[in-house]
């Protein structure tokens, strides 16, 4: 049956089923008497639609709260075990796979570590290993949860580089830094990965899916828009200007900052990231003569980096050319900051990633500084800036959340592969806006 605007009585059905379902996950525990206010819903559609989730596991009861007078309320919940999601982070050091239930608390990770070569760092992405450990990972975490993938609701994958839709190949990821030139990453990830069929895989870039957490459930909760940056071995960001939308991925870390500058690892010369990626900062601390650790990944690299300019013992001279890299990037990441000031008037300016959470509780008030310097007064006044709080697990999270929208996007139905979900932004986002504020 079709209504007058063109909605069918299944549309109706599934947004009431979606308005119970976000209401109760974000807003939860709440009563059915809360539900109608909370959703616009009458009292009898409330319990017809409490009635269906109850009835297939999505909601269960969650308590009591006495009521002015009368019977005590009976809470409702969505339901923690009721389905499932695997976030992937395909990083530069590792590939990070975990696996959380409906309500996003983990249930089991994996990490496989990608082999580092200065000489030839192409070859830590090479595609086929890539696949193979989010292949072996899936695979340990179901084992490791007693998890059937049938309960899956789909598998999340953050990526560095542009990631494109295509009809024949789904997701396709173009990443200049890594050497992935037209990956169709979900086709062969569909090829090699021992899944039912119908379990959606929805890949994004990692900016994206990190900014995406930190604007659910992180740092960005409340704010009407924010950019969240992303500081690894590169450097990029995600713009978002609906609390509860997409975002949108910027490839920020090839802003040009310096003319003739620096050759960054996209082949381009003067890129941000060719100064404040991890892995420029550590060749310019070498070419300054200072000494990371031998054999060191760049994490515990940069750790020492970080150490040696800002010694814990104050009778302990600084390493000078460490300091020098560290405050000479300091000034290029506040005039990246900037651009960002200037551009989006952001209400926030986040900082995350693995690098990002090490520089940034070293010297995020320094870049502060140049911001305000560099900035347009009006729109620099009334940015604040400060630190992601879901730390180095916040693009697996990122990345779990986008199957977990498309799940509430339907009213709580699994869709096959490549459904009506896949790659549109869930139908209930404008509906939590209000709530995302609080």
């Amino acid at each position: 049956m079709t209504m007058r605007n063109g909605r069918t009585v299944r549309d109706l059905r599934r947004e009431n089923r979606t308005a119970v379902l976000q209401s109760l996950y974000f807003d939860g525990p709440m009563s059915r008497f809360e539900l109608g206010p909370a959703t616009g819903l009458s009292s009898g559609s409330v319990s017809n639609v409490v009635a269906e989730l109850v009835a297939e596991g999505l909601v269960e009861e969650a308590g009591s709260v006495d009521s002015a007078g009368g019977r005590p309320r009976i809470l409702l919940r969505v339901t923690p075990g009721s389905g499932c999601m695997i976030g992937v982070d395909v990083g530069e050091t590792r590939v990070r796979i975990e696996l959380f239930d409906l309500t996003l608390t983990e249930l089991a990770r994996a990490e496989r570590p990608l082999a580092v070569d200065s000489t030839h760092p192409h070859e830590r992405y090479e595609v086929g290993v890539v696949v193979d450990h989010i292949r072996e990972g899936i695979a340990e975490v179901l084992r490791s949860a007693e998890v059937p993938a049938e309960r899956l609701l789909g598998v999340g994958v953050g990526v560095p580089g542009i990631v494109a839709p295509t009809p024949e190949d789904g997701a396709v990821v173009h990443g200049q830094t890594t050497g992935w030139d037209a990956v169709p990453l979900e086709r062969l990830l569909r090829e090699a990965v021992d899944l039912p069929a119908s379990v959606p895989y929805r890949i994004d870039n990692g900016a994206k899916t990190l900014g995406q957490a930190e604007m659910w459930f992180g740092a960005g909760r409340g704010a009407s828009s924010a950019v969240v940056v992303l500081f690894g071995s590169g450097v990029g960001a995600c713009v978002v200007t609906d609390p509860m939308g997409p975002g949108r991925a910027l490839e920020w870390g090839h802003l040009k900052v310096r003319v003739r500058g620096r050759r960054c690892r996209c082949g381009a010369l003067g890129c941000l990231e060719a100064y404040a990626g991890a892995e420029a900062l550590l060749e310019r601390w070498r070419e300054a003569g200072g000494k990371p650790p031998a054999g060191a990944d760049e994490e515990t690299a940069l750790t020492s980096m970080l150490a040696a300019a800002y010694p814990a013992d104050p009778g302990t001279e600084p390493d000078a050319a460490a300091l020098a890299v560290l405050e000479e990037t300091a000034e290029y990441l506040g005039a990246g900051f900037a651009d960002l000031v200037n551009l989006f008037q952001p209400e926030r300016i986040l900082v995350g990633g693995w690098a990002g959470l090490q520089l940034g509780a070293r010297f995020l008030e320094t870049v502060k500084g140049y911001v305000a310097e560099y900035a347009l007064a009006y729109p620099a006044a009334r940015v604040a800036i400060g630190m992601g709080r879901l730390g180095p697990d916040a693009v697996t999270v990122g990345a779990a959340i986008l199957p977990l929208a498309d799940f509430f996007s339907l009213g709580g139905r699994r869709t096959e592969a490549g459904g009506e979900a896949a790659g549109e932004q869930p139908a209930w986002a404008s509906t939590v806006r209000d709530r995302a504020a609080r």
